[in-house]
Order: C-alpha cells, then sequence, then structure tokens
C-alpha cells in the first residue's frame, strides 16, 4: 500500500472523529454513555463514508517459471509405418528427459492430411507438413517455442514446406525417419487430360515423367486405351535432363467412358515401380443438340429452320405435333413453337416445369389471346390485319456477337400490326421496319434468363431470308450462323435431367470414393425428401450391396471408403418415383503415401537452415536433446503477476454504513434527541 493512501486514511479517521465530537460534544450538557454511543455511530458512519471516496488498495507480485514451449510433431501417415519403432524411440528419448522437462513444456501433435492429438496410428492417406506448421505457428505465436517435426519428409498435399519455412517464426527440429538412401527411380508424377470429350474430335493429354538418378537411362512410354495401344514413345534421360513433358493428341472415336493407361519401362534395379504406371478415364460424348420443332402446319419456315439448325452436324431437329406423347420431349435440349394455338396447352405445361429453353415463331395462324395467357415474357394487342415487316439490325446487342450477320437486303417478312410488350427483361436483336419507318417494336427478342432462356419472333416466311443469303453470297452462313448463334445462346446451361449423378470414373484408392445426386421433383424443385438409394456390384461383393444416399444440404452422398479396389457398377434409383440412373467407375490400387522409398531430408535441412534449426536423425537423438538444453533461447524465465487488490470490502462496508445510521437514528429517537 502506497504511504499516501495510508495519509488519506489517518486523515479520514481525524476528520470523521472530529465531526462526530463536535456534533455530540461541543456546547452540550449531556456528556453519557448515550452520547459516547452516538459519537462512536456518528465517527462509523463518516469514517465508512470517507473510506469510499479514499478506496484503499494493496499490490501483491506473484512470481513464477515459465517454461518454453517444446511442440513434438510426428507424422502420423502410412508411409512411416514401418519405422515406428524409431519414432517411439525418439519421442522417449525426448519425453523421459529429465533436462528437457526442467526446461520446456512438452506439447505432443500428430499431423498427416491435418494437424491431430498425439495419438498415432499411423494410418493417414496423406501428408500436408506445411498445414500442420501453420497451425501450430499461430497457436504459439505469443509464446517461446521450437517445433520438433518427426517425418520422413514426403509431402503429398498442400504447400512446399521447404519454401514455407522462411515464413516460420519458431525453430524448427527436423528428425529424419526412414531409409535416406537415394535410390535410381523412374516416375510418371503426373497426367493431365480433360475429364469430357467429344466425338470426332481429338482429346489431348499431358504426361509429365520424372528420373531421379545419375545415369544416362533410356526407357519406354506407352498410352493404352482400353487395353489397345494408342502411342509410344522412347525417352531418353539423365541426371541434368531428368524431365520429359509429353502431349499427345488421341482420337475420340466412339461414345463412351475410356479407360488411359500411362506406364514407362522400369528401369533394371528400379525398387520403386508402383510409380511408373498412372491411371485416367476420360468420357466422350455426343455433344449434340436435340431441338423440337412443333407446330400444327405445313410451312416453308419449317424446312429452312430444321436445314439451317443441322448445318452444325452436332444438331437435330426432329418435327411433332403438340398433342404428341410428352416422353418423346425428354430429351428436348430446345423447343420451337411455330405459331402456337390452344393445342400447344400441354408443350407450354411441360416447358414450364422443365425449364427447357424455347423459341417461339408468331404469324398470322398464331392465337394471341391463348399465347398471351399461357406465357409471361412477352403480348401482343394483334390487329390481326397482315404486314410486310423489315428488319432492323441492334447494334448493341450483347448476347452474342452479330458483326457477321448483316440484314441488307433481306426481304421483309410477314406479321401482324398492334402493339407489343415484353414483360420481363429482353433485349431486341432485330426491330421492326415498316414501309421505311423503325416502329419501335421488336422483330426478335431474346430473354436470357437464370433459370431459362427464351426467344421470339414476330412473324413469318422467314424462309425467305434463307433464300436470300443464298442468292446474294452463294451460300446459306450468312441465316445459318445467326439462327446457330441463337441455339446456342438458348441451350446453353440447360440442366434439366430429375435424376443427376457427380463422380469421377477412376478414384486413386477408396479414401475419396463418394458418388453424390441430386434430385427434383417434378416441378425441377429440389427435393430434399427424396428417397435415393445406391445398389453397388462388382469388385469383391458378392451378389449386390445397397447403400442409402445420405441428404448433405443440396445433395445427397454416399460413402464408398471402405470399398475393396476394383471395377463397379451401380445404379442410383428414388424408390418414390422410380427413376434411376447408372454408372461404373473403378478403385485403383493406389496409396500415395506408398509412392516414397527414401527420406526427403534434403528438404527437411532447407526448412531447418530456413528457421534457425537443425536435422537430426534418430541415431542422434541424444545430440538432439543437448541442443534444445543448452540452447539460451529457451531458458526458462521468471516472470511476475501483480495483483490489485482492494482493501475494503464495498458490500460490507455499505452494511455498516446503513446500519450505524439507523442505530443513530433509533436511540436519538428513544431518548427524545431531535
Amino acid at each position: 500500500m502506497h504511504i499516501q493512501t495510508v495519509i488519506l486514511i489517518i486523515l479520514a479517521a481525524i476528520i470523521a472523529l472530529v465531526i462526530a465530537l463536535f456534533q455530540y460534544y461541543y456546547k452540550t450538557r449531556k456528556r453519557g454513555r448515550i452520547a459516547i454511543l452516538l459519537s462512536f455511530l456518528r465517527f462509523t458512519t463518516l469514517f465508512g463514508l470517507l473510506l469510499l471516496l479514499v478506496n484503499p488498495k494493496f499490490s501483491k507480485k506473484v512470481y513464477s517459471t515459465e517454461k518454453a514451449n517444446l511442440i513434438l510433431l510426428t507424422d502420423n501417415s502410412s508411409s512411416v509405418a514401418p519405422y515406428q519403432d524409431d519414432i517411439e524411440s525418439v519421442l522417449d528419448a525426448i519425453r523421459d528427459d529429465a533436462k528437457i522437462s526442467e526446461r520446456f513444456e512438452i506439447r505432443p501433435y500428430s499431423f498427416d492430411r491435418t494437424l491431430g492429438n498425439d495419438s498415432l496410428t499411423f494410418a493417414g492417406g496423406q501428408t500436408d507438413i506445411t498445414t500442420a506448421l501453420k497451425t501450430v505457428q499461430e497457436a504459439y505465436s505469443r509464446s517461446n517455442a521450437a517445433i520438433v517435426m518427426i517425418t520422413d519428409g514426403n509431402q503429398t498435399l498442400g504447400q512446399d514446406y521447404g519454401f514455407y519455412g522462411k515464413n516460420q517464426e519458431m525453430p524448427i527440429y527436423p528428425v529424419a525417419i526412414g531409409d535416406t538412401t537415394r535410390y535410381e527411380d523412374l516416375a510418371i508424377t503426373q497426367v493431365n487430360a480433360n475429364r469430357y470429350a467429344f466425338l470426332k474430335n481429338k482429346y489431348p493429354i499431358e504426361i509429365f515423367v520424372s528420373y531421379f538418378g545419375s545415369s544416362d537411362t533410356r526407357s519406354r512410354l506407352v498410352v493404352l486405351e482400353d487395353g489397345k495401344q494408342v502411342y509410344r514413345e522412347t525417352l531418353s534421360l539423365n541426371g541434368s535432363d531428368n524431365v520429359r513433358v509429353i502431349n499427345a493428341l488421341f482420337d475420340a472415336g466412339s461414345v463412351g467412358l475410356k479407360n488411359i493407361t500411362v506406364s514407362i519401362e522400369a528401369l533394371p534395379d528400379e525398387r520403386n515401380t508402383a510409380n511408373n504406371l498412372k491411371e485416367i478415364a476420360v468420357e466422350v460424348i455426343d455433344e449434340k443438340t436435340n431441338v423440337t420443332l412443333v407446330s400444327n402446319w405445313v410451312h416453308p419456315d419449317i424446312a429452312a429452320l430444321k436445314k439451317a439448325i443441322e448445318s452444325n452436324g452436332q444438331r437435330s431437329v426432329s418435327i411433332a405435333r403438340p398433342k404428341a406423347d410428352a416422353k418423346a420431349w425428354e430429351d428436348t435440349d430446345l423447343f420451337i413453337l411455330y405459331q402456337p394455338d390452344h393445342s400447344f396447352k400441354a408443350v407450354y405445361d411441360y416447358i414450364d416445369n422443365s425449364k427447357t429453353g424455347v423459341l417461339t415463331l408468331a404469324g398470322s395462324r398464331t392465337n394471341w389471346t391463348f399465347l398471351n395467357q399461357v406465357q409471361s415474357a412477352f403480348a401482343k394487342n394483334s390487329s390481326q390485319q397482315s404486314e410486310a415487316i423489315g428488319a432492323l439490325l441492334n447494334e448493341g446487342f450483347t448476347l452474342f456477337d452479330t458483326k457477321d450477320f448483316s440484314v441488307a437486303d433481306l426481304p421483309p417478312v410477314t406479321g401482324s400490326l398492334g402493339e407489343i410488350r415484353l414483360r420481363e427483361q429482353a433485349e431486341v436483336l432485330l426491330g421492326q421496319r415498316i414501309k421505311g419507318v423503325d416502329v419501335k417494336q421488336p422483330l426478335l427478342a431474346v430473354f436470357n434468363g437464370d433459370v431459362q432462356k427464351e426467344a421470339v419472333f414476330f412473324g413469318e416466311d422467314i424462309w425467305k431470308w434463307r433464300m436470300q443469303s443464298y442468292r446474294r453470297d452463294r451460300n446459306f452462313k450468312n441465316f445459318d450462323d445467326l439462327i446457330g448463334k441463337l441455339v446456342l445462346l438458348l441451350t446453353s446451361n440447360q440442366s434439366r435431367e430429375r435424376l443427376t449423378l457427380e463422380y469421377e470414373a477412376i478414384f486413386s484408392g477408396s479414401r475419396d470414393a463418394k458418388i453424390q445426386a441430386t434430385y427434383f421433383d417434378n416441378t425441377f424443385v429440389f427435393d430434399p425428401e427424396a428417397d435415393l438409394s445406391l445398389r453397388l456390384e462388382g469388385g469383391t461383393i458378392t451378389g449386390s450391396m445397397e447403400i442409402p444416399m445420405l441428404l448433405k444440404g443440396r445433395y445427397y452422398e454416399a460413402d464408398l471408403s471402405n470399398l475393396k479396389p476394383g471395377k463397379y457398377t451401380f445404379t442410383v434409383t428414388e424408390k418414390g418415383d422410380g427413376i434411376s440412373k447408372s454408372g461404373r467407375f473403378t478403385i485403383l490400387d493406389f496409396d500415395v503415401e506408398k509412392q516414397f522409398l527414401s527420406t526427403d531430408y534434403p528438404k527437411m535441412e532447407r526448412l531447418a537452415q530456413n528457421t534457425d534449426g537443425v536435422l537430426f536423425y534418430p541415431s542422434g537423438v541424444t545430440a538432439l536433446v543437448d541442443s534444445l538444453v543448452s540452447d539460451q533461447r529457451f531458458v526458462p524465465v521468471q516472470v511476475s503477476d501483480q495483483n490489485i487488490v482492494s482493501l475494503i470490502d464495498f458490500r460490507m462496508l455499505l452494511a455498516i454504513i446503513v446500519f450505524s445510521l439507523a442505530a443513530e437514528w433509533f436511540i436519538r429517537k428513544y431518548s427524545g434527541l431531535t
């Protein structure tokens, strides 16, 4: 307690005593026991009030010894499992050393893909050293700490820890576990390919081959597609020229999943041949767009549109009546509705549910009363009076490039007069010109919605444009390209299947093997109450096995991590509606942790140098302990903690003040004093 506080307390006592004596003894004749008692109560009240103002405190310092933190990071991946005894001996030597215990607080952790507790199973499927170091640094950034990292240094996931070490503030002492001998090795380090290829096109594959050694070597690289050799090349590598990147193109001759096997011949004395082969899958798909043209009428426009669309070999057009069976529309990517009337009601209902793109051509036979009611994108007050309508190109149209399309010399089409209202946001590609005057009405408008895309052409006799294109340019390109771009826009990003699947054709091991499914109801709204099940066959399964698919937010998922390597077929079925979809996949007998035979001690040594640490080996654990104990950076420090405590208990003091005031008042009243 400070001397100033003591003086204030003494002054408070003197002041309280003087006031109490003055009130009860100055010019007072009655000085009996009652006066003494009342003076004491008044003194107590005043002294308590003054103590509240002074608020005396005293400080107390508590001294303690703070040790540095010794963080033991132990690799828990399967690649170090053969060296479990070495790891345990290193850990025991550190934990049981008395000098280490005196100087450090030991904080044990394990790591593989993520940082974990000190439980060791040596079953981790991947190793991310950088994430472990980063997590530890964040947790102990405000303390004095050192890291002992026991690992083989082979990282299979995440940022390269050799470079991350430059950002690490704590000294790191790696302990290199495993075989430090550098063996000659050929490896296919990576194979890159697109997941999908289009029929009758070529698809590229990029192959990375690395050689670890110092001598000159030659080896043959072979690529197989479904077991058939499609590529072969002999590679020459040496200690300085030790990497090859091979880019090759392959024909997508048929639709389906293509299993691609890339292999390189092993060296005569090569010990690790697991990395001499990689498998991938490429799915060849037919990108053909299916267009259904619905009409009640026979008209040259229908033939012109069919020819223009099918000028692209990846598109096909089928012509249907509006009262056709709806099942025939399930594969439709775009509807073209030619002059719709009341008979198109079922078609519009299907389009509304499936959100399929639609192009409407409205001419003299269109029932505008029906059309205005059945859809909400546009409306027209038609006078039923026919008029020849010319086209005006909107140079500001942005949904696709129109610079190659010319409306010059195009004959007018036939349309009806009347006010047109675009009730949803749209871009006008072509405007109307009647008798040379721009009437500020759209001829061709496009509605580029997020869910559904739509376009409307307010006229007929569009076949004349295709004929004029040929008459002028001796080809149909001007017209066909416009229709092709319009079809591409209206069919882009359309997904109308009620059941969709997401999975890899080839899984590198079963750890990440999952199949995801999305299911929509008949209005194409995601159904979170669907009953989806997955039936598996093949591999090591006898007969078949059924797995329920669990809801995970906006999709369903089946975990296949317990499956053995092999080839499997599966079917996903929604039991309520009976909708199903099938596929196949392969789980490879692949463990990325087994791709390494040697310890990556050069990188661990670089990490130690970058963080002002030292690399050690299991045989040198005694030197590691001595280095930690003798390092002056980790000397325990004495820290003081100053606690400031109030000398008085405010609640008790207030109670005493209230009691003394009440007692004084009661005694004065009882004694007849005023």
